[in-house]
Order: structure tokens, then C-alpha cells, then sequence
């Protein structure tokens, strides 16, 4: 069942590898068909290059396997939470990425320093607080996916499709497996400038006034970057 979102969603993992996000296993790409709710998601350490779209692990909204012959990601309760407490995410995507994960680990958010960042990210990229000793014991995976929630819960997750689990990692969604891709490539550029521009000395994020246009110019109903829409 779900043959097409099993496909797309190891097209999706497959991307992570082309655009230098992971090696070894150290990822996952989920998607969630928006009719039934079944999640698909990457088996748990399969390596990329022996890996299949057939490998791929159905999952009914609750995290139950329902098809597959491998066990699905150690991440799919954060995933799954996800899921629950947004109804626009199709897609969660979980990175070790080099620059993202600098700042994950240093549990510092990402401000936005300038246009590219305010073209992506309405604001900061988040960083959650650090887990619990008692929710790292017990359901980590689960916890993490609540901190996440906990910290992004009054905004709108797809003005800022990316957050960072503090000493951890990031975790970035969108309306389907391909655009949570696409952001996850944008942080990982996003945290890569914003690296170089602390360390150029520059402290304070870019005003309001031009953060609002670049994203808004972008983003929203009075977006007008791009051409109309047929």
C-alpha cells in the first residue's frame, strides 16, 4: 500500500546523501499521506547505497507497523508527534548536518542575520531546551519530539520549518517529504552564513522592517516574488 509515497519518500532520503546532509545512516526523511494518515518513513540503519523504496516502513497514525520487513527509524516517535500536533506537516526530515548541528550542539538558536536567512525563516531558528535526565531515560525519542513541540507550539511551523534539538540535532518539516528536504538544505546554507558572520564579529540579527519584506515577498498571500500561477 502506498507504493507512491514509499517511492518519494526514499527519493527523499536519497537527496539528504546528494546534497551532503548525512553519511552513514545518520538520517531520515518521513511523509504522511494526508488522506488516511499512514506515515512512511526510512528503516532504521539500512545504509543508503543498499537501501530500496520497497525497504520503506508504513506506519498507521500511531506509529504502528502496519508493511515492511525492517523496523522504521528509532526517530519515528518524534516524527509521529509531529504529525499529531500539526496537521500541515507531510513531511519531517532529521539531519546530523555539519553547520546545523554546530549550533544544535552549542544550544544556541540561529539568528536571522540577513536577507537569505529572513527569504526562509520568519525569525530565529530555534533551539530547544535540553531534555530531562528522566526524559532522556524514559521515551527519548518521544521527548524529544515534545520539546520541539513545547517550543514551537503558538507559531505557525511552516514560517520557520526548522528547529534545533539542543545538543542533538535538527529537525525540519514541510507540506510534504520534498519541501522538508528543500528546507533542510536551506538551514544547513542558513547555519553555514550565519557561522561565518559570528565569527566576522556581527551580533545583532537584521531589522524588522527587512525581515518582514524578504519573507513576505515570499511567503503569504501578498507574496509577488516568482511568476503567477496559472
Amino acid at each position: 500500500m502506498l507504493d507512491q509515497l514509499k517511492v518519494r519518500v526514499f527519493n527523499s532520503n536519497m537527496d539528504l546523501v546528494k546534497h551532503g546532509l548525512v553519511i552513514h545512516t545518520w538520517g531520515n526523511v518521513s511523509g504522511r499521506d494526508k488522506e488516511t494518515g499512514m506515515v512512511v518513513i526510512k528503516p532504521s540503519g539500512i545504509g543508503y547505497k543498499r537501501m530500496k523504496a520497497s525497504d520503506m516502513v508504513v506506519l498507521d497514525p500511531e506509529g504502528n507497523v502496519v508493511e515492511g520487513n525492517f523496523k522504521p527509524s528509532t526517530d519515528l516517535p518524534t516524527h509521529i508527534l509531529l504529525y499529531k500536533s500539526f496537521s500541515s506537516l507531510g513531511g519531517v526530515v532529521h539531519t546530523h548536518s555539519t553547520y546545523a548541528t554546530s549550533w544544535a550542539q552549542a544550544g544556541r538558536s540561529i539568528p536571522p542575520f540577513g536577507t537569505t536567512h529572513a527569504d526562509h525563516f520568519y525569525g530565529d531558528i530555534p533551539c530547544t531546551r535540553l531534555l530531562k535526565d528522566e526524559e532522556i531515560a524514559n521515551e527519548y525519542e518521544a521527548n524529544t519530539g515534545k520539546v520541539i513541540v513545547e517550543k514551537i507550539e503558538k507559531s505557525d511551523p511552516l514560517s520557520i520549518p526548522s528547529i534545533l534539538v539542543n545538543c542533538h540535532g535538527p529537525f525540519c518539516w514541510g507540506v510534504d517529504p520534498e519541501s522538508a528536504v528543500y528546507n533542510a538544505v536551506a538551514l544547513e546554507e542558513i547555519a553555514r552564513m550565519a557561522f561565518y558572520t559570528v565569527l566576522l564579529g556581527k551580533k545583532e540579527p537584521v531589522n524588522k522592517a527587512l525581515l518582514d519584506k524578504h519573507f513576505k515577498r515570499k511567503h503569504g498571500s501578498d507574496a509577488y516574488y516568482g511568476q503567477d500561477k496559472k
